[in-house]
């Protein structure tokens, strides 16, 4: 049943519903492909019922709706006043009710990277919006804009969830509706130059503004609201940093706050609506290329090691260096106006390729070109972890949705799953002949038992995997694992499955724990960490050898034709897969899930 649209999964048949394909001419986006596409995903949900005018899409553009301003500034303040609170353990200052805000205000806990401005506290505001139009700008950063015909009409008569694509092609950026039968995408921005990642804010998105972060090859970010047609540009002409951006991420929940990562090494905390301030970044490495110096005040200082800790520069306004933020009179000081960056991390010598956070927002996991992993402590801004690759670069890295792994994938044609609590490797995963392009977990088919993810490669092989872990030794009153415990993965390992059959399993362990043997806290403490007896620090972990750690088959490898495989994602009813050249593809799931902690049935049957 096998064919270039449909795959045979566990669960049942995957088919092709929808496909985005490019435009044959390059030039009609910019030129040729550079950078490989990107996609991100976000759901919309639109009202059943509409009063009054609905917020317009990119109406600005097409000149129409002026006199429903009113209105809609009116609609607007109602939802804001409305809107609920995210379910994750760090609100945003903008999202926090006024007497959570004087409490917070009052209260004597210690300022960290994420919290918000004191000046702004136990204040009522609206959400920001990017202060330049589109239609009007004279910027020559934005060289063309396309949209679709009618779009304020067809985005007002939209009901109930509604999935929005949105992705790269060479100079362009592409706004599209999932399953929509318009093969046109909604809108297309064609810059000046090359937008190499985005990331769409999933906590603000609602349907009269859709918050998106772009990084460009020039290292300028865009904040864009497609839905208003308005933008703003930070870091503009590389102030902060002229490197390449590789990848950005909203900090979960945070209407304001998100991390870029940099072709140099670093990361960079910005937010969305303070402007570009002067920043320099302070130089790890001193003027002298001797491995040791002498500071200032005579005493002995090593040469950075990137592997045992990140290079923080932190400017005058940042939350632990600034206070409070006012001055002796309650009034804000001028001298430490907030400004971006937010903080500034040099992570590696080598560039970072991509980062994403922990499901509690404490921690980054982060990988680079050296081939390492590193767990970043983002509150306390430390390094807590660094694990080596088996061999080359990393590529793509993916965090599970309980916290409990993190998966990443590299030039070793491997998938390997660490596990940052207990500080090993669990396992590796084949299936790959060439580099891995992209993966990621599908929550859907995960319940802390069982795990289920995917990957494609530049072999334009799409890979699933699906591992069974249980515990051998867990401390009834910890969440999390200690450093003492093993993980056996009963792993499948037919790569191809019948509904009617049962199938053998071989139950594989793997115990090998990459740090000094001791019971762990459920939560990171870099204080924890000494140095082994030849002075290097434990936080680094080189890579065991194949014969220390389980290997994993996949249970379905799909070879799919066309251009190098570059993303992957798992969508609520369907597997998008995308090539470098901006075909996109929607593989339909076969069946509705159900949510398997509801359902003992469902974990016992070996197919679900």
């Amino acid at each position: 049943m096998d064919n270039e649209s449909t795959f045979v999964a566990p669960e049942g048949v995957y088919t092709v519903i929808d496909e985005h394909k490019p435009l044959a001419l390059p030039a009609a986006y910019g030129g040729p492909s550079v950078y490989p596409t990107k996609v991100t995903s976000v759901t919309v949900n639109f009202p059943a019922t509409k009063q009054g005018s609905a917020a317009p899409a990119f109406v600005h553009l097409l000149g129409g709706n002026k006199d429903n301003k009113k209105d809609k500034s009116g609609g607007q303040k109602e939802r804001e006043d409305g809107q609920s609170l995210s379910s994750s353990d760090t609100p945003d200052e903008g999202d926090v009710p006024p007497s959570t805000q004087e409490h917070a205000s009052t209260s004597q806990e210690p300022h960290t990277l994420f919290s918000p401005n004191p000046s702004a506290l136990g204040k009522k505001r609206q959400a920001a919006r990017p202060k330049n139009s589109i239609r009007t700008t004279s910027s020559t950063f934005i060289t063309r804009i396309q949209t679709a015909e009618g779009l304020s009409k067809t985005l007002q008569s939209k009901q109930g969830d509604t999935n929005f694509l949105f992705y790269n092609l060479s100079k362009s950026w592409i706004w599209v509706e999932a399953g929509s039968k318009a093969k046109d995408p909604l809108a297309k921005i064609t810059f000046s130059t090359h937008p190499t990642c985005h990331d769409v804010n999933a906590a603000t998105a609602s349907p009269d503004h859709i918050d998106v972060i772009i990084g460009f090859s020039s290292g300028d970010l865009v904040w864009l609201d497609p839905i208003t047609s308005r933008y703003a540009r930070l870091n503009k002409q590389g102030c902060i940093s002229n490197s390449p951006c590789t990848a950005v991420r909203w900090v979960p929940s945070s209407s304001t706050l998100f991390l870029v990562s940099h072709a140099d090494g670093t990361i960079v905390v910005y937010d969305k609506e303070r402007d570009d301030g002067v920043f320099v970044a302070h130089d790890p490495t001193g003027k002298s290329s001797d491995p040791t110096s002498i500071s200032e005040d005579g005493s002995f200082q090593k040469e950075w090691d990137p592997t045992d800790s990140i290079y923080v520069t932190m400017p005058p306004w940042h939350p632990v260096t600034s206070g409070s933020g006012l001055s002796s009179n309650g009034k804000p000081d001028k001298e430490k106006a907030v400004k971006n960056p937010v903080s500034h991390w040099r992570v590696s010598r080598r560039g970072i390729v991509d980062f994403v956070f922990s499901p509690d927002v404490k921690h980054v996991g982060a990988i680079s070109e050296d081939g390492c992993l590193r767990v970043i402590d983002a509150l306390a801004e430390q390094l807590v972890d660094c694990y080596a690759s088996y061999f080359g670069a990393l590529t793509c890295i993916a965090w599970s949705h309980d916290g409990r792994f993190i998966l990443t994938g590299g030039q070793d044609d491997l998938l390997t799953i660490f596990s940052p609590w207990e500080q090993r490797v669990v396992a590796r995963c084949q299936g790959h002949s060439s580099f891995v392009s992209a993966l990621a977990f599908d929550d859907l088919r995960c319940d802390g038992r069982t795990y289920r993810f995917g990957s494609v490669g530049e072999d334009n092989k799409l890979i699933l995997v699906r591992t069974i872990m249980t515990l051998s030794k867990k401390s009834a009153n910890d969440r999390t694992y200690s450093g003492t415990s093993r993980a056996e993965l009963f792993i499948d390992l037919n790569s191809r499955f019948d509904q009617a059959t049962h199938h053998q399993r071989m139950s594989m362990s793997s115990t090998l724990s990459l740090a000094l043997r001791r019971d762990r806290p459920t939560q990171y403490d870099p204080s924890l960490h000494s140095p082994h007896p030849d002075g290097r620090s434990s936080r680094f972990h080189p890579a065991p050898s194949r014969n220390e750690v389980a290997v994993l088959q996949p249970v379905l490898i799909k070879n799919i034709e066309g251009d190098l495989l570059t993303a992957v994602s798992f969508l609520p009813r369907s597997i998008l897969t995308a090539t470098k050249t901006g075909l996109i593809k929607l593989w339909i799931r076969p069946l509705a899930l159900r949510p398997r902690a509801k359902s003992r049935a469902a974990d016992m049957d070996p197919l679900n």
